[in-house]
C-alpha cells in the first residue's frame, strides 16, 4: 500500500472512531444515506393490496415497502408471492413483511392463521418467498400489562414460541423483529424478550410512537433498542403536559418532537443498514395519567427514563385531533389525510434530512 493511502485510510479509520464514541455526533454534519420507506397502516384506509402499494410507494422514490399485514398480500401461495416479488423488485423496492401477535395468551391474539407457532412459521415462510429480511411480529398491546402475571407472564409465553420456531427462522434465513407495540413493552422489557430468546435469530422492529406509549422518550428507548434493530415503523408525535402527566398525539415527521437530524445520524451509528420506515398514524390522542400513583401498578416506573419523558412533555405543544366528518364524505376526507401525512412525511425525510438512497 502507498504510504499517502495508508495514511488516508489512518485518518478515515480514526474519524470515524470518533464518531462511533460519540452518542449524536455527526447531528449537524450531512446526513447518512439511509434508505426510506413506508409502512403500508399509513394508508390502511385506502384497502390496497401489495401491487397497489407497490405502485405507490415506487411513485413516492421509496427504497422499501413495509407490508405489515398479512391480508394485505391477498394469496399466500407461493406463485402469488413470487409475482408480488418482482413487481417489487422491477419498481426498485425492497419488501419487508409482518404481522400481528404470536402472544396466545395476549388479549390480542387471533387464530386467523392457527396457533401461535403456526403463525410465526407461516410468516418465516411468507417472508423468505418474499425475500423480506426479516419477519414481523409482537406480543400484543397495554391491556396485556393488567393480564394475570403481568406483561412478564407474557414476555415467557412469547419467548416460548420463538424459540419453538428458531431451528425454522435459521434454515430459512429469516430473523423475527418483535415491535415494541401498543403500549406493552417497555424499551427495556422489549429488549429483555429479545435477548430471552436469542439474538442469533430475533431483533426488534423498534417504533417510535409507541415508545411514547410507555412514558418514555422516543430517542431514549432507541438506545436501549437500537443495537438489536432489524426494522422499523417509525412516526413524530407531540407530547404536552397535563394535570394528571401527559397528551400524546402522533404527527408526520416533522411536526413532532424528534429532531430527525439527530435521530437519523444516531441510527447511523446504531443499526445503519436497517430502513426508516414511516408508519403515520395521526391524529389521535391519548392521556397517560403518570401522575397518579394507581398508573404505575401495571409499569415500571423508573425514575430516570420518567424524567427524560417529563421533560420531553415541557417542551410540546398540544393539538387540535383530527376526526373526519360523518356521513359518506368521512372515508374519502380519511384517505385524504392519511396520504397526506405519509407524503409529506416521506417528502420531509428525503428533501430536509437527505436521507434515502434514490435520486
Amino acid at each position: 500500500m502507498l504510504r499517502r493511502t495508508f495514511l488516508q485510510t489512518a485518518a478515515a479509520s480514526t474519524a470515524a472512531a470518533a464518531l462511533a464514541r460519540s452518542p449524536l455526533a455527526g447531528a449537524t454534519a450531512a446526513a447518512p444515506k439511509i434508505a426510506v420507506g413506508l409502512d403500508n397502516f399509513a394508508v390502511r384506509e385506502m384497502g390496497w393490496k401489495a401491487p397497489q402499494l407497490i405502485d405507490y410507494a415506487a411513485s413516492l422514490k421509496c427504497d422499501t415497502l413495509f407490508i405489515s399485514d398479512l391480508d394485505a398480500l391477498g394469496s399466500l401461495d407461493d406463485s402469488a408471492l413470487l409475482a408480488v416479488r418482482r413487481q417489487a423488485e422491477k419498481a426498485g423496492l425492497q419488501l419487508y413483511v409482518g404481522s400481528w401477535s404470536i402472544c396466545p395468551t395476549s388479549k390480542g391474539f387471533k387464530k386467523n392463521w392457527g396457533t401461535a407457532e403456526e403463525h410465526l412459521r407461516l410468516g418465516i415462510r411468507v417472508a423468505k418467498t418474499l425475500g423480506s429480511p426479516i419477519f414481523r411480529t409482537l406480543l400484543g398491546g397495554m391491556a396485556d400489562r393488567k393480564t394475570e402475571g403481568g406483561i412478564q407472564a407474557r414476555i415467557a409465553d412469547t419467548v416460548a414460541v420463538l424459540k419453538a420456531c428458531r431451528r425454522d427462522a435459521l434454515d430459512a434465513g429469516i430473523k423475527i423483529a418483535m415491535e415494541n407495540h401498543g403500549g406493552d413493552l417497555h424499551s427495556w422489557e422489549c429488549r429483555q424478550l429479545i435477548e430471552s430468546a436469542g439474538t442469533d435469530f430475533v431483533g426488534c422492529n423498534f417504533d417510535s410512537g409507541n415508545a411514547a406509549w410507555t412514558v418514555e422518550d422516543p430517542l431514549d428507548a432507541f438506545e436501549t433498542l437500537g443495537p438489536v434493530t432489524i426494522c422499523s415503523s417509525l412516526r413524530d408525535q407531540q407530547v404536552w403536559d397535563t394535570p394528571e402527566g401527559a397528551a400524546v398525539q402522533w404527527t408526520a415527521v416533522g411536526e413532532g418532537l424528534i429532531d430527525w437530524k439527530a435521530f437519523a445520524a444516531r441510527w447511523a451509528q446504531l443499526c445503519p443498514r436497517v430502513p426508516i420506515m414511516i408508519e403515520t398514524i395521526s391524529g389521535a390522542q391519548r392521556m397517560f395519567p403518570y401522575k397518579q400513583p394507581d398508573f404505575w401498578k401495571d409499569y415500571d416506573r423508573r425514575p430516570d427514563k420518567l424524567a427524560k419523558f417529563a421533560a420531553l412533555a415541557q417542551r410540546g405543544k398540544p393539538c387540535t385531533a383530527w376526526k373526519a366528518p360523518a356521513g359518506p364524505e368521512g372515508k374519502k376526507a380519511n384517505q385524504d389525510f392519511q396520504k397526506s401525512e405519509i407524503e409529506k412525511s416521506i417528502a420531509h425525510l428525503r428533501q430536509k434530512i437527505g436521507l434515502g438512497l434514490k435520486a
